[in-house]
C-alpha cells in the first residue's frame, strides 16, 4: 500500500475567538475526521508558523476591519510561504464594498449603493427615503446604522463622521420586504452551492452602533428559491478570475417585489452558519482538502 498524505491546515482565527466559534469548531471536527491535522491560529500571533501548513483557510478574522492595510500585509505575507484561501487577490477586492459597483456593472441584480469618499459632500441620493449607511470597509454590522426618510441631518452626520475618519461611506436603500421575508445566505464551496440561511433583519431606525465584534443575528435554515441560485451564480461568476477562483463565498441576497438582489458577496471571513446544516460539513471538509 502507498504512504497516506496527511495534510496539515490551519484555520485563521482572531484573538476573540482563539479556539473559534461552535461553527469553526463543527468544521475542524470534520476537517479531523477526514483525516487532517488541523489547528485555529490567530491571524496576526507573531509567533505563528505558516510555512508549516500545507494550506491557511481565512475564517474568523473578525477584527480585520480596523486593520485592513496589517491584514492585507499578512495575507500577502502568508501566500509566499504557503496555499492560502481565499488568496490575496480576492481579500483586497472583496473587503472593500466598492466592489459592488464592479458586479451591478457585470450585470448582477444589485441593492442599489452610493458611495461617499473623505473629502466629499454628505449629501447622497438616499436621504429622502429610508436608508443604510455603513463604512465600506466593515464587518459585522459595525458603523452601520439605519435612518428614516425623515432623518437627513442625522445620516449626513454619520457619513461626516466616517468620512472625518478616513473611511468611505456606503448608502443603501433600506428595502423593507427584508422586515418580514429576511434576507437570504447562500453558501458557496468551490463554485458549487452548498446551503442557504435565513438571517432576520438586523437594523431599526434609532438602534446605537454595533459595539464588539459583530452583532448578533436571528439565523434559521432556508431553502434557496430558483431565483436566488441563479443571482448567486452570477454573482461568482463576476467574481475576478470566475466562479472557481474563490475555496468559499457567501452571497447575500435581499428581497423585491422584483427578486432578490444582491447585497454583499462575502470572500473574506463570513461565517457559513454550519449549525443550520450540519450535514454540509463533511463535503465543505473535503473541498477544503482538495485545495490543501
Amino acid at each position: 500500500m502507498g504512504a497516506v498524505t496527511v495534510r496539515r491546515l490551519a484555520l485563521a482565527t482572531c484573538s476573540e475567538v482563539p479556539d473559534l466559534d461552535d461553527e469553526g469548531r463543527l468544521l475542524l471536527d470534520a476537517l479531523r475526521d477526514a483525516g487532517a491535522e488541523v489547528v485555529p491560529v490567530v491571524w496576526d500571533d507573531a509567533d505563528a508558523d505558516w510555512a508549516a501548513h500545507d494550506l491557511v483557510v481565512v475564517r474568523s478574522t473578525w477584527d480585520y476591519a480596523e486593520r485592513r492595510g496589517e491584514f492585507l500585509a499578512w495575507a500577502d505575507r502568508v501566500s509566499g510561504l504557503t496555499r492560502l484561501e481565499n488568496p490575496p487577490a480576492l481579500l483586497r477586492w472583496t473587503t472593500d464594498k466598492r466592489y459592488l459597483a464592479d458586479l451591478a456593472a457585470a450585470g448582477v441584480p444589485t441593492v442599489p449603493s452610493a458611495f461617499v469618499a473623505p473629502g466629499e459632500d454628505t449629501a447622497h441620493p438616499y436621504l429622502d427615503v429610508e436608508h443604510v449607511v455603513k463604512p465600506s470597509v466593515g464587518a459585522g454590522s459595525r458603523g452601520a446604522l439605519r435612518f428614516g426618510a425623515d432623518e437627513a441631518d442625522r445620516s449626513r452626520a454619520h457619513v461626516d463622521a466616517l468620512t472625518r475618519d478616513g473611511l468611505t461611506a456606503l448608502v443603501q436603500p433600506y428595502l423593507a420586504e427584508v422586515d418580514t421575508a429576511g434576507e437570504t445566505g447562500v453558501v458557496c464551496i468551490d463554485g458549487e452551492i452548498s446551503h442557504a440561511f435565513r438571517k432576520g433583519a438586523l437594523l431599526a431606525v434609532g438602534d446605537a452602533l454595533v459595539e464588539g465584534l459583530f452583532k448578533e443575528e436571528e439565523i434559521t435554515a432556508r431553502e434557496p428559491s430558483p431565483l436566488e441560485v441563479e443571482v448567486a451564480r452570477r454573482a461568482l461568476a463576476a467574481v475576478p478570475g470566475g466562479s472557481a477562483a474563490p475555496l468559499y463565498a457567501r452571497v447575500d441576497l435581499l428581497p423585491t417585489p422584483d427578486g432578490p438582489l444582491l447585497l454583499e458577496l462575502e470572500l473574506c471571513e463570513p461565517s457559513f452558519f454550519l449549525d443550520t446544516a450540519p450535514e454540509r460539513a463533511a463535503s465543505v471538509a473535503a473541498a477544503f482538502l482538495r485545495r490543501a
